[in-house]
């Protein structure tokens, strides 16, 4: 199955504690279903010192969001359900709302 999110896509959320929220795609995780976006979804890790970090403590990092608890932003910044078209001998992302083709 084609991919309708990738690395790099801006995408909003839907659902949740960042509803209304924008931010790019850092991982997509396709096995489970979830992606990673920058700066959305953070939690709190209390991580031990190591060598590599003599301070140890508390650090946020993103967390995982469920691919269908997010939309991709069209070119208008409005959330948008994306489709696929054939142009020529390649397959393209294509957004419903505007029918334009997504970059990538």
């Amino acid at each position: 199955m084609a991919a309708k999110i990738k690395k790099g896509d801006r995408v909003q959320v839907l659902t949740g504690k960042d509803k209304g929220r924008q931010g790019n795609v850092l991982k997509v995780l396709p096995k489970e279903d979830r992606v990673v976006v920058e700066g959305l979804n953070l939690v709190q890790r209390h991580t031990r010192p190591t060598q590599s970090d003599p301070q140890g403590g508390i650090k946020s990092k993103e967390a995982a969001l469920h691919i269908s608890n997010v939309a991709i932003v069209d070119s208008k910044g409005k959330p948008t359900r994306v489709g696929f078209r054939v142009e020529g001998d390649k397959k393209v992302r294509v957004a419903k709302t505007t029918g334009e083709v997504i970059n990538g």
